[in-house]
């Protein structure tokens, strides 16, 4: 029984992002690169998944530069995950190509019982990718899920929807979860799991051989470029009045929005 967790290596959320001289993209001298914060949870439930179903094997898989992106898979590896999958590919690959190559590999390894990935990636924040692999395989999927429960030939979870209501979801396996933030409570990868991942073989596939070529993308981002920066807070001082008198003053002059 494979259990696959798709993941993705984002930039650390305290890293000082740069714009590229050709404002194509950012600059990725100096980033210190992270997994994905929401793919922690998904690796996670597929560990302990593994651990209530022993004949489980659990699969992490990206898409990126195989050259940085292996030390998440060496992250999913140090808390639990059996083996893992790169795919060689370039870091602007966008989110249609990412989820046709990682749907590809998935194929390639045949196939899933159960798929996990992150609700969404903290660097583009597109929430695009899980589904489309799901689609890709054509087997059900769910997004923003906070409860999973495994009922052999399917699963029963519950996902967050607006109004900080709850939806209630029933799937038939194989079936792909995109976990947030409350499904779990991700564990600390242990110094034996460190050690011991460091020593895994990592697969690697290139893009070409699944099939997709990186001129297959549908999306092309130009014109990167920072925010322009606030301006300086004013403090205002003096009691209650004072303060509500000089606001309106300051509105009505300087912002003049009254």
């Amino acid at each position: 029984m494979k259990i696959f967790v798709c993941i993705k290596q984002v930039p650390d959320t305290e890293t000082k992002i740069k714009v590229a001289a050709d404002q194509n993209g950012i600059d990725t001298t100096g980033i210190k690169w992270v997994l994905n914060p929401y793919d922690e949870f998904a690796v996670e439930e597929a560990v302990k998944f593994k651990e209530k179903n022993p004949t489980a094997q659990v699969w992490a898989i990206t898409a990126g530069p195989k050259t940085r992106a292996v030390e998440s898979l060496r992250t999913a590896l140090a808390m639990g995950a059996d083996e893992a999958i790169v795919v060689n590919a370039d870091e602007k690959l966008d989110a249609i190509s990412t989820a046709k190559a990682l749907a590809a590999a998935i194929k390639a390894e045949g196939g899933a019982h159960l798929i996990f990935t992150g609700k969404l990636a903290i660097d583009n924040n597109q929430s695009s990718v899980p589904q489309m692999v799901a689609e890709f395989l054509q087997i059900p999927h769910t997004s923003v899920v906070s409860k999973f429960e495994n009922q052999g030939e399917s699963v029963l979870v519950e996902r967050d929807v607006e109004g900080g209501a709850k939806e209630v979801v029933q799937m038939m396996n194989p079936s792909l979860i995109a976990a947030n933030k409350g499904l779990n409570m991700p564990r600390y990868a242990s110094l034996p799991g460190i050690m011991k991942a460091k020593k895994k073989v990592v697969k690697e596939v290139e893009l070409s051989a699944l099939g997709v070529a990186a001129t297959d993308a549908k999306v092309k981002y130009v014109s990167y470029s920072l925010p322009a920066e606030k301006p300086p807070v004013k403090l205002l001082s003096g009691d209650a009045s004072a303060q509500a008198a000089e606001l309106i003053k300051l509105l009505r002059d300087e912002a003049k929005v009254l």
